[in-house]
């Protein structure tokens, strides 16, 4: 069976039409799988990349009989590969391979409602904090009460118990009162519920299937932590590529503050010595008075009764850790047992983020921050994961990474750099851009305010605001305001309520995402203002987004202590930190931003960047040739003119 064949009857099949680009792109994933080549490809938007790359997955599976991985990074991905494309291609291959393709999810176990957790109840204090609740609509309790009842009607349906399934969904903390973690699980063989759990269905599944999409993180886990939880396999697809590092550092990100220590030595004095358990809460209380001593941001080394604390803690967690009862596994009851292991899993947590922190390794950077709820707390991230990448993932398995946005400045470097594929002893790998089906020379314009001041850190300039309405007014609305900060956003949108009192402004953070999204696609009148989850993923096609407006570019924050260290450490290697971290980071972010606005064939609409520094700036080159080919000008009459015949036409074809 070829790769064009099948192709071409799963694009029938989805009632679409084949691209060139797609075409390419199936070529060139078949040639590499088959061959164990790595392969980075851009796919810009519009080319049908799902397809382009399950094909030779599928076939790659049949001929092997073993599972390819499809790990992407956002839920409305998965739900398109899970319930449209997937579906589409099995129609179509079962008449060409004789059998029909199976596929599945698999997530992290926590994904999945707990039906021991669930019936029996949260082993914990938690309990009563849902017993006293429950009354109140909207509360956390009747949340929970919410999720067991939608995980039972999942049981008795056949349905995946999937918490993203859940509509509406409920907060992290009433999802903890129905779900457990791995390492808190009894186990299929001594849980009650056991053969029906949802986690062990959908890994039964997957060791079955052909295809199996799960996200970047469970990925991430299985290659970095040695943890074997997706099926046996030798290739991995990486859709959202630019999105791996990223999550890949969060899975590795872990943290440290009062709150947690002292839930822990509540939880595990059932099963330690009390002495062992007020220790721990007592080594909590120092972390306590150290964190408030202590500096806000980056430390390069532990102040002294920071560190004090922090080894004091790792102490204690560890006594904790040897305490717990010696109890034989088969004396306990499956609630001892699941109290037991959340217990202990708590510790396990607590101990070796402390260990890890009271290193103080220079592969990892520490750095504390105030949150709104709960204090000041300490984390800790490695500074790169490339090496961790190169050995774990792209060591073992042959590896195809996709994105609208891997090349940057006209190169994949940054990407490949990312993954670990760059310097010494560094795998082979292969690069292909096959291009977009738009044409955005005659569908896009890219304006550049180049007369505006640039931007300081003293929130929206008043000029800005100024050029903002005056470009939404030509537009008739239609707008998507992209803004580096929340205040910027806020101010942004109170600025224009006022000067613009008939046109429809929300604001990110007035309602949850999805509901603002619905309300801003269903009015071609009414805009909306957000920050960085807008930014990537917003897929709002027609009247309704034809100007999108960048307030800045988007640099990463001087003091983000990732960032900044990371860009120390080019330099003291000899590099250029600003272009290898900062650059990249707003390149990115403005490739993806400036993505929002062509979705489809017949989208029309511009990108406005009110920051001079597009086009003043010594990277300014760089930045702009990292996104898509749109005419470009910095005559803000021009672009006005083109949004107000953009609105005319559109309401003479109303």
């Amino acid at each position: 069976m070829s790769v064009d064949k099948l192709l071409a009857a799963a694009v029938t099949s989805v009632g679409g039409s084949q691209r060139a680009g797609q075409v390419e792109m199936a070529e060139a994933v078949g040639h590499a799988v088959d061959a164990g080549e790595h392969l980075l490809v851009q796919a810009g938007t519009g080319t049908g990349k799902s397809l382009a790359y399950l094909v030779p997955a599928l076939l790659h599976a049949d001929a092997s009989n073993t599972p390819v991985i499809v790990a992407t990074a956002t839920l409305a991905l998965q739900a398109q590969l899970v319930d449209r494309d997937l579906p589409a291609l099995a129609d179509a291959a079962e008449p060409l391979l004789g059998r029909r393709p199976r596929w599945a999810t698999l997530k992290g176990r926590a994904n999945y409602a707990c039906l021991h957790r669930v019936r029996d109840g949260a082993p914990d204090e938690q309990g009563e904090l849902v017993a006293a609740d429950e009354a109140s609509p909207g509360s956390l309790g009747a949340d929970v009460i919410r999720a067991r009842d939608w995980a039972e009607e999942q049981a008795s349906t056949g349905g995946s118990g999937d918490r993203d399934r859940l509509d509406p969904g409920v907060s992290d903390r009433a999802w903890a009162q129905v779900s457990v973690d791995a390492r808190e699980c009894l186990g299929a063989s001594r849980c009650p519920y056991g053969q029906e759990c949802f986690a062990e269905v959908a890994r039964a599944r997957a060791d079955e299937a052909d295809v199996v999409v799960t996200n970047h993180a469970l990925l991430a886990i299985d290659a970095l932590e040695g943890v074997p939880v997706l099926p046996e396999h030798r290739v991995v697809v990486v859709d959202e590529g630019h999105e791996l590092a990223a999550r890949v550092t969060s899975v590795a990100t872990a943290d440290l503050w009062p709150g947690v220590v002292d839930r822990t030595a509540v939880r595990v004095r059932s099963h330690v010595d009390d002495g062992d358990a007020d220790e721990l809460r007592t080594a909590g209380e120092r972390l306590r008075q150290a964190l408030a001593e202590a500096p806000e941001g980056r430390l390069d080394a532990l102040p002294e009764r920071l560190a004090g604390a922090v080894v004091d803690l790792r102490d204690a967690a560890r006594a904790v850790q040897s305490g717990f009862a010696a109890t034989s596994r088969e004396e306990r009851s499956a609630d001892a047992e699941a109290a037991r292991r959340a217990a202990k899993t708590m510790a396990d947590d607590v101990f070796g983020t402390a260990e890890r922190m009271a290193a103080n390794s220079g592969s990892d950077v520490i750095w504390t921050e105030d949150r709104e709820r709960g204090g000041r707390i300490v984390r800790v991230a490695p500074l790169s994961v490339a090496g961790l990448l190169r050995e774990r993932l792209f060591g073992e398995t042959t590896v195809v990474a996709t994105s609208a946005t891997l090349e940057l400045g006209g190169s994949f470097d940054a990407a490949a750099g990312s993954f670990g594929l760059l310097g010494e002893d560094a795998p082979a790998w292969r690069s292909l851009d096959v291009g977009s089906p738009f044409d955005y020379g005659k569908q896009a314009i890219l304006y550049v305010a180049r007369d505006l001041p640039t931007p300081g850190r003293d929130g929206l300039r008043p000029q800005a605001v100024d050029a903002l309405v005056e470009l939404m007014q030509a537009a008739g609305g239609r707008t998507l305001g992209l803004f580096s900060s929340r205040r910027a956003a806020v101010e942004a949108a109170e600025a224009v309520r006022q000067r613009l009192p008939d046109t429809p402004v929300l604001c990110q953070g007035e309602d949850v995402v999805a509901t603002l999204l619905r309300e801003f696609s269903a009015d071609e009148r009414t805009c909306l203002f957000g920050t960085l989850s807008l930014w990537q993923g917003v897929d709002v096609p027609g009247g309704s987004c034809q100007l999108v407006v960048i307030d800045r570019l988007p640099f990463p924050r001087p003091d983000e202590p990732l960032s900044s260290a990371r860009q120390r450490a080019v330099e003291e290697s000899g590099g250029n930190g600003f272009m290898t971290v900062a650059a990249n980071h707003a390149a990115l972010l403005l490739a993806q931003g400036s993505g929002r606005l062509i979705r489809r064939s017949s989208d029309r609409g511009v990108v406005a960047v009110l920051d001079p520094r597009l086009v003043t700036a010594r990277y300014s080159g760089y930045l702009r040739a990292s996104l898509p080919p749109m005419w470009f000008t910095t005559d803000r009459e021009v672009v006005n003119g083109a949004l107000q015949r953009l609105a005319a036409a559109d309401a003479k074809d109303d």
